[in-house]
């Protein structure tokens, strides 16, 4: 046994936080499982919370986790869908096709294809129209 009663430690490390499972046992025996987060805030100060659960009521906190696990993947499932069929009824009302628009000029208008960049069109006369 480890320090403080440590049988089992892993980590995992995202952006700005990290979590800890560590199994432990207590002074009586009993097992648990400490689950710590922790969060780096503002420099060195971190924010620490954390939550236990014994052996004896695991199996009802992963029935509770399923079934949470599960909400979230049928929840991303659907909203997925929304997406696809708001896009489809977009793309029915508008059209597939990317819009064109037009940059009016002197010259013949041509048709210019919006990609998402700023357009700028000179207005100052070529230096071959101005030779003196």
């Amino acid at each position: 046994m480890g320090a403080r009663g440590e049988l089992f430690t892993t980590q995992i490390y995202l952006d700005n936080r990290s979590y800890f499972f560590n199994v432990k046992e207590n002074r009586t025996g009993d097992v648990f499982l400490q689950i710590v987060e922790s969060k780096n805030r503002d420099g060195a100060e971190q924010d620490r919370h954390q939550i236990a659960i014994f052996a004896d009521d695991m199996q009802k906190f992963l029935q509770g986790l399923n079934k949470s696990l599960d909400f979230v993947e049928k929840d991303r499932k659907q909203r997925q869908k929304a997406a696809k069929e708001k896009k489809a009824a977009k793309e029915a009302k508008y059209g597939a096709s990317k819009k064109k628009y037009v940059v009016k000029s002197e010259k013949k208008s041509e048709p210019v294809k919006k990609t998402g960049r700023i357009h700028v069109v000179s207005k100052r006369p070529s230096t071959e129209d101005n030779s003196n």
